[in-house]
């Protein structure tokens, strides 16, 4: 009988943070106290009032903590995996980071498994630390799913991704990036509304509906919050107020790209702009939660629909995306396509914009992860 493929499904698992000690959530739901928090990197971000990560709204810090939802998304996206690979014939085991990398070098050096199926997002509350994690795999030269640590850490910095993008002849929103809270004056050629991010965040982390900004007073108070909750760079674009697009793309040597995703803003109300916000993404009961629907196939004209997949296709290869990946686009009232961003090792739980779009294809959520795996696996014979 031929050996069962052992595959780890490794992840960071969501913290619960306060002033005094650190809690974790399980894998059921359920607030557990971890070890004291004196003993990680604190942030050094200058926080005049506590506020939520990427919420925009004040974080409570003594009688009760704050989750981030785009990190616990992460549990669901395991458990899933977990479930495909063991129908699928793998020999699957889930092993949390925990934010502790010598613990996870001990791990892998004793398990030795065949392959990494990567779900680590980022460590102690640092996103750009995702790419140091797969960095990790490599010097121990285990296999992987997903993008290498250059790809992973490209594509988390904004402004270097519309650089890249801008020099290729692909089309993104202009933008200006600030990296000081002490000049903010604006370019020519860009003129209100712009839309103000983190330039080195995911998630939607950042992003609210007052990221749309229509004058100099609104857009300096932006910017200003942004330094000051997240002590990063902040990037400005051009806002485009049209349909937002999502092309989910799966294979390394020859990559599928799969049905066009759209969301459907209709559940907003008038006053709120048509964005995928933080609480658009995460944060359930919310308006904007409730107010996004993700429709696929999208509407689009067959010659409109070839070209964005073609331009995702190429933002795909120019970025070094591996195995799948998500491109996300607005669509302008004149049906010109700008690139928003290129997001390697997208969330794939069974409920998210890329299982729909698999969906819609034709593959179930056990096939698709099957379809990374043989990739990764691929690329390593």
């Amino acid at each position: 009988m031929p050996k069962r493929l052992r595959i780890a499904i490794l992840y960071n698992e969501p913290r619960v943070g306060h002033d005094t000690i650190r809690k974790y959530v399980s894998e059921t739901g359920q607030i557990q106290d971890g070890p004291p928090v004196g003993t990680q990197v604190q942030s050094k971000r200058p926080r005049a009032e506590p506020v939520a990560r990427g919420t925009g709204k004040p974080r409570q810090t003594s009688e009760h903590a704050y989750v981030d939802l785009s990190e616990i998304g992460v549990l669901k996206e395991m458990e899933d995996t977990k479930a495909a690979l063991i129908s699928l014939g793998y020999k699957a085991t889930v092993f949390n980071v925990d934010s502790d990398i010598f613990r996870l070098i001990d791990y892998l050096k004793e398990e030795k498994p065949d392959l990494i199926f990567n779900l680590v997002e980022c460590v102690e509350n640092e996103s750009m630390q995702e790419m140091n994690v797969a960095s990790v795999y490599e010097l121990l030269k285990i296999p992987y799913t997903g993008a290498n640590p250059l790809a992973l850490g490209t594509a988390l910095n904004k402004p270097r991704v519309k650089e890249l993008l801008s020099y290729h002849g692909i089309r993104t929103p202009k933008f200006q990036v600030f990296p000081s809270p002490n000049k903010i004056v604006l370019d020519d050629g860009l003129a209100f509304p712009l839309i103000v991010k983190p330039s080195r965040e995911d998630a939607s982390v950042g992003i609210t509906d007052d990221s749309v900004v229509y004058d100099a007073s609104e857009l300096k108070r932006r910017v200003r919050y942004i330094f000051q909750e997240f002590d990063q760079a902040v990037l400005v674009e051009q806002y485009i107020d049209g349909r937002e697009l999502n092309v989910a793309i799966v294979g390394h040597r020859k990559p599928l790209v799969l049905p066009i995703s759209e969301i459907d803003f209709s559940g907003f109300t008038e006053d709120m702009h048509k964005i995928v916000s933080y609480d658009a993404k995460w944060m359930h009961g919310t308006i904007a939660y409730e107010g996004t629907t993700g429709v696929c196939p999208a509407s689009l004209p067959p010659a409109l629909e070839a070209e964005i997949k073609d331009i995702a296709l190429r933002c795909y290869e120019i970025v070094g995306c591996r195995d799948y990946s998500r491109i996300d686009f607005r669509l302008t009232k004149e049906e010109i396509p700008y690139v928003l961003e290129v997001n390697p090792n997208p969330d794939i739980s069974d409920d998210a914009g890329f299982a729909r779009s698999a969906r819609a294809y034709g593959f179930t959520f056990a096939e698709v992860v099957g379809r990374i795996v043989e990739s990764a696996f691929e690329r390593y014979q």
